[in-house]
């Protein structure tokens, strides 16, 4: 039920669904309701705010930053958990080709370090984020990327039943049954890992972050206008994605602490 809720509530509440609804309708009643002007000037300077200022760096930078990344020398991990959401699963069975999305470094990291660590397990925990046909598995695609890339299938293991990050959590937890004392990193995107690490915690099970998939730069760039407006307006929308996913998220009771610390 919340994962169709929350499927239900971003198509409205979604920053840019619900600007560009807005000016439609406002542009619509503008001849016969005097409000409706103001309206879509408002909406419209919205819109050029999120696509040519640097707001969306702005929104994410703190997310990014939270957790340090970890160097590559540390102790041998019991394993590496890698949270699905870099892949198209559809395309990719579709077309019988792996697709890879922006998040892609997910599944690369996650390759790299199970090389680095040979003996250490690699997770993958993705199902599906459909609402309607959910028979596509991104844990499927996760596979044969996977063994493309060398990865012995004696070192995956993979979680295919979540539609949600609490369930990527959840499930990946019960397949694992981690042991107190074990070292497990959890690679995602840096925006991302915040709301992730709060969740594993939540259900007692503490990761290290190994943070990839930077959308910012860390420096005084990001005060600068993005010059991309197709990438902006993502960036807005992840960041709004997420900020607002740490929130209910608390809420709920699905983490301890509003914005997760290392």
């Amino acid at each position: 039920m919340f994962f169709i809720a929350s499927k239900i509530f971003w198509l409205f509440a979604s920053p840019l669904h619900f600007l560009l609804i807005a000016l439609l309708a406002s542009l619509a009643l503008a001849p016969r309701w005097r409000p409706g002007r103001t309206l879509a000037l408002t909406a419209a300077v919205a819109l050029a705010l999120i696509v040519f200022s640097p707001i969306s760096a702005l929104l994410l930078r703190p997310l990014e930053d939270r957790f340090p990344r970890l160097s590559e020398t540390m102790p041998p991990p019991k394993g590496i958990i890698v949270l699905g959401g870099a892949l198209d699963e559809r395309i990719s069975l579709a077309r019988d080709q792996v697709m890879l999305n922006e998040a892609a470094e997910r599944m690369t990291a996650g390759a790299a370090l199970a090389r680095l660590y040979p003996h250490a397990l690699l997770v993958f925990s993705g199902g599906s984020g459909a609402l309607i046909d959910d028979s596509a598995r991104e844990a499927d695609v996760a596979r044969k990327l996977w063994r493309e890339l060398g990865v012995p299938d004696s070192q995956m293991r993979f979680e295919d039943r979540s539609h949600n990050k609490f369930e990527n959590a959840k499930f990946t937890q019960e397949l694992v049954n981690p042991r107190q004392g074990e070292s497990w990193l959890l690679v995602t995107s840096a925006y991302h890992m915040p709301r992730s690490i709060g969740i594993f915690r939540a259900l007692g099970m503490e990761m290290r972050a190994f943070p990839v998939d930077y959308r910012t730069l860390g420096d005084a760039g990001d005060w600068r206008p993005p010059g991309d407006a197709a990438r902006a307006a993502l960036n807005f929308e992840t960041a709004a994605r997420e900020w607002v996913g740490l929130l209910v998220y608390r809420l709920t009771g699905k983490t301890r602490t509003l914005l997760p610390a290392p």
